[in-house]
């Protein structure tokens, strides 16, 4: 069952603001997300990374 006061309360980004936190283009934000390295949750026709997935790809990419 989806615990609705969890999804509330996490936080979002889009492509975009992840691009533009890393630094890196919109496409390979995408590309890591269709290649799986990176969770991602479709919202209609965009997608949506949640804070606690960008911070395990974050942690993730820096130890390799």
């Amino acid at each position: 069952m989806l615990n609705m006061t969890n999804t509330i309360t996490d936080q979002y980004y889009t492509i975009k603001e992840v691009a533009k936190m890393l630094k890196v283009a919109y496409l390979t934000v995408y590309r890591w997300i269709q290649n799986g390295k990176l969770n991602a949750y479709k919202a209609g026709k965009q997608y949506r990374i949640k804070n606690k997935d960008f911070k395990n790809f974050m942690i993730n990419k820096n130890s390799k």
